[in-house]
């Protein structure tokens, strides 16, 4: 399950080059992976499935990389077992999709101020979201490079930096213990490249080294971006200050791997419904060796996720089994195991755009996200408001198990997990989930905490509630009326937007998508009610500007969203069938 979609500080992850399965220029290659029977030995069922995918030899199955590849030929094989046909693409389980797994310098890179110049690697790097450029142009002293009303230092506001390159120093002063969102060099760099800059060099502080780019992700921008060590920053800053000459040579490029999400079909029994899909989901990415969204950030032991979520993709194995194994239901279901969830729904999304099957006619997605740590028979499921049939359906599942759960219900169809891109495509869905714990989203999140009995009776709920809605020769097929939501009552964002900070600030009511794309960024939901709705803007479009500052990517939307304040009138500017078009939204509150 996702913990934080976007970055507010710089945290390099290494991403060693053996961990990737592809870059680019390079030819993918096979891993060898683990034997299953080894590792699991007599173990059956549920745990059995978690045992596997939450070892150690996995390597916390980041996007991406072997660990992941493996995780995805073990469901695959455990598919093909139970009979299921290969749904992906050209005939098999995978569906194929090339992530960006980070950046790597690319030819020439070059600083020269006043003919001197810095070493690569040693002095200074172009930063992973560095725009590939040659200039020369005079240097401007910015200071912290932030705007800062109110305080007796508010000089970079009013400074002329067009045209120059900007000299910045790392952090926030108003945040002098870290976690700012406006300490990331990528907001400064974001900012600078709004108001006209050439360039920006930000100075690490003192006992800071270089940085290694090779696990950035993000996008490049429109202007160079590159740091330089402490020990040149006398130097650098008096060279600003006096307005002297920088030849600036950056050359980056990103490097790609090759990630595959694994669908299987159980075929229908009626013909004539063999497009009405049900589709059963579960997330089998993790968090690699930790860094981004990891709850231990020093920490760079293996994440193995057992809970998140090893436990959903054991429980949408069991599911696959139960279904298979019972009488052929009248409608097909779709199993799915999505990579990249822990990056931003990047598998489930990518499905949802780039469907293996036609999903005009799909009734119903249920997803299993962290679902093995069960305490005093609770489960909560989410999503019981996109459907007006689910509480019957829900509760009558529950009542025919020989040992019913203890169910808490949640209207909301979107959230951090990737039930959220098939609500967004108008789809009703249920979420099944047992809670956060200590655990989560650390290295101490493994296989033997796991209640496998556990994950067995939350896959029979599921594989009940499939069954219900398949339909049998004996029982007419339930069809479900799809409910378009209201914002809830607290006026809290989609996901996606309350985790560009903390629960206070503007609200316009969206859900982007978040899988990356050359430019803009594309909402896959609206609120009902929300200022988004009511200001126009609907599921599909691509935002490309927000209050008079282009939106190249997830960040600049946010860094944009969270500049502007509650009671704003704000003009956006979308794509939308070809075409550009603006809306003006008056901006709520989140509380």
């Amino acid at each position: 399950m996702i913990f934080q979609l976007l970055r507010v500080a710089t945290r390099s992850r290494s991403v060693p080059t053996l961990l990737l399965l592809a870059s680019s220029g390079a030819t993918a290659q096979t891993p060898e992976c683990p034997n299953p029977d080894a590792i699991v030995g007599e173990m059956v069922g549920a745990l059995a499935h978690v045992r596997y995918l939450a070892d150690d030899a996995l390597e916390g199955r980041d996007v991406g990389t072997p660990g992941a590849w493996c995780a995805s030929a073990y469901v695959a094989a455990r598919f093909e077992g139970l009979g299921l046909t290969p749904a992906g693409d050209d005939g098999t389980y995978f569906q194929a999709f090339p992530v960006r797994r980070g950046t790597r310098l690319d030819g020439s890179n070059e600083m020269e101020v006043s003919g001197d110049a810095f070493t690569l690697g040693e002095e200074w790097t172009p930063l992973g979201f560095s725009a590939t450029s040659e200039l020369t142009a005079s240097l401007a002293y910015g200071g912290p490079g932030l705007s800062r009303p109110g305080t007796d230092d508010d000089a970079f506001a009013h400074a002329d930096i067009s045209g120059k390159v900007v000299v910045v120093e790392w952090g926030d002063p108003d945040a002098p213990h870290g976690g700012s969102m406006r300490e990331d060099p990528h907001f400064k760099a974001t900012v600078a490249a709004g108001r006209g800059a050439a360039g920006i060099v930000v100075i690490l502080p003192e006992g800071m080294e270089i940085p290694d780019i090779s696990a950035e992700s993000r996008n490049a921008l429109a202007i160079p971006a590159v740091v330089v060590g402490h020990a040149r920053a006398d130097g650098l800053r008096e060279a600003a200050k006096g307005g002297a000459a920088i030849t600036l040579l950056t050359s980056v490029a990103p490097a790609f791997a090759e990630a595959r999400n694994v669908v299987a079909l159980l075929p229908g029994s009626d013909p004539a419904r063999s497009g009405e899909w049900l589709i059963v989901g579960a997330h089998f990415d993790h968090l690699g060796y930790g860094g981004d969204g990891s709850l231990a950030p020093d920490s760079r032991e293996v994440h193995n996720g057992a809970d998140d979520n090893a436990s959903g993709t054991a429980g949408l194995l069991e599911i696959a089994r139960m279904t298979a194994e019972a009488p052929r239901a009248a409608r097909p279901v779709l199993f799915i195991a999505f990579t990249g969830e822990e990056h931003g729904l990047w598998g489930s999304a990518h499905f949802v755009q780039n469907p293996t099957v036609d999903l005009e006619g799909s009734v119903a997605m249920l997803n299993l996200d962290m679902v093995g740590r069960m305490v005093d028979d609770g489960v909560t499921v989410f999503g019981m408001g996109t459907a007006e049939e689910w509480n019957d359906v829900v509760e009558g599942a529950n009542a025919a198990l020989d040992a019913p759960m203890k169910l808490s219900f949640s209207p909301d169809g979107y959230g951090p997990s990737d039930h959220s891109s098939f609500y967004g495509a108008g789809i009703p869905v249920l979420h099944f989930f047992t809670n956060t714990h200590a655990d989560y989203h650390r290295p101490t999140d493994d296989w033997q905490l796991i209640d496998g009995g556990g994950i067995e009776r939350i896959a029979r709920l599921a594989a009940g509630i499939t069954q219900e809605l398949g339909g049998t020769s004996d029982q007419v097929a339930l069809s479900l009326t799809r409910v378009t939501q209201a914002p809830p009552a607290h006026g809290g964002g989609s996901s996606s937007e309350a985790s560009s900070g903390s629960g206070y600030g503007p609200y316009l009511g969206t859900s982007p998508d978040m899988t990356p794309r050359d430019f803009g960024l594309r909402l896959t939901g609206v609120r009902e009610g929300s200022p988004a709705e009511k200001a126009g803007l609907r599921a599909g479009d691509v935002v490309v500007e927000f209050a008079g500052r282009e939106v190249t990517d997830i960040y600049a939307y946010t860094y944009a969203l969270r500049e502007s304040k509650a009671g704003d009138e704000v003009v956006i500017v979308v794509e939308r069938d070809g075409e550009r078009v603006s809306v003006t939204a008056v901006l709520g509150e989140r509380r």
